[in-house]
Formats: structure tokens, C-alpha cells, sequence
């Protein structure tokens, strides 16, 4: 597979929704409501959310271009977190948080989530973070094992609501080593 990792821009808005509309169900928990699911869609991963996302100077958005098919991409935000949850069990200060970090269906297998990672992690660095953290549903063991592959290691629990129901997330985190 030919591709680069990028950051998107505001072009990619509504191409970055229709990833999403592709990938986020993949990472849900087997038996969540489809009505669930395509409310997260909407309150969270619409064109417009990713046009505020991408205007947001704390936010960054990786993406894997593949000859100008969007095959996944990341979501980055570097602030502190606003979760009491998150924020007790946090040691690698200051922190970002890897929101978001999926690849199409296709290209699963083939090598581009750790190219995806490996970037994302190197993005947060260079901004100075010390650390990175995630939160990936309990279930998801798929995920769990990737983000362990990548350095992560849990250290605590969050609730998620995914439309009507609450989930219950891990909180994985990792250190970084900064770029000079």
C-alpha cells in the first residue's frame, strides 16, 4: 500500500466523517445499539466536529492519505484532561490524550496502524508532551492488544456514554521521549 501520514486540513472534514461513520462501529462493544452508535456519530464525528477539531490549535489530525483515499487517521489533543477519573491515574505530565486512532478495514493487518501510531507518538513529543494517553473500551481486546504492543500500559478506569448506555473504558498511557 502507497500512502503518506499527514495532517489533515479542513478539506479533509467531510472525508475524516466518512472514515469515522467506518471505523468508530468497529471499536464499539458486540451488541451496541445501532442507534447508539449513530448518535456518538453525530454529536462527536460529524464534518462539522472534525471542522472544529481541525480549527482548534490544541487539537492535531493525522491522516493516512492513500492517493487521496483517507485509510485512517488519529486525533490528538493536548491539554489537560478534563475527566477526574483520567486525572488521578495520569503520571506522565503534561499528558495528551490519542482521542481518537483508526484505520479503514481494509488496511488492517497490513502494517498502517503502527506507521499511524509511530506518528502520533512522535507528533506529541515534538509538542512536548511527556506523555500519551488513550482510553479503549474493556472489551475491545483487538485494540488492547495493539496499544500494549505500543508501549501502553493500563492504569485505570473511565465511564464513556455511547448514546444512551455507559460504557466502561480502560486508561492506557505511555511515555514519550521528546524530539529535540
Amino acid at each position: 500500500m502507497t500512502h503518506v501520514i499527514r495532517k489533515a486540513t479542513a478539506d479533509d472534514a467531510g472525508r475524516l466523517a466518512g472514515l469515522a461513520a467506518v471505523t468508530f462501529p468497529l471499536a464499539c462493544p458486540p451488541g451496541s445499539p445501532p442507534a447508539d452508535i449513530a448518535a456518538h456519530l453525530a454529536n462527536t464525528l460529524s464534518e462539522a466536529h472534525f471542522r472544529r477539531y481541525l480549527a482548534d490549535p490544541d487539537v492535531t489530525v493525522l491522516v493516512i492519505d492513500a492517493g487521496g483515499e483517507l485509510r485512517g487517521y488519529s486525533l490528538l489533543v493536548a491539554r489537560a484532561t478534563q475527566d477526574p477519573d483520567v486525572a488521578a491515574v495520569l503520571t506522565q505530565l503534561p499528558c495528551t490524550e490519542l482521542s481518537k486512532c483508526y484505520v479503514h478495514p481494509d488496511h488492517h493487518g497490513l502494517g498502517a496502524a503502527a506507521e499511524l501510531m509511530h506518528a502520533s507518538i512522535d507528533a506529541a513529543a515534538a509538542a512536548g508532551a511527556r506523555g500519551l494517553w488513550l482510553g479503549v473500551n474493556s472489551q475491545n481486546a483487538r485494540a488492547i492488544r495493539f496499544y500494549e504492543k505500543s508501549g501502553f500500559r493500563r492504569v485505570g478506569t473511565k465511564s464513556f456514554t455511547l448514546g444512551n448506555t455507559v460504557e466502561h473504558d480502560f486508561v492506557l498511557e505511555r511515555p514519550l521521549l521528546r524530539t529535540p
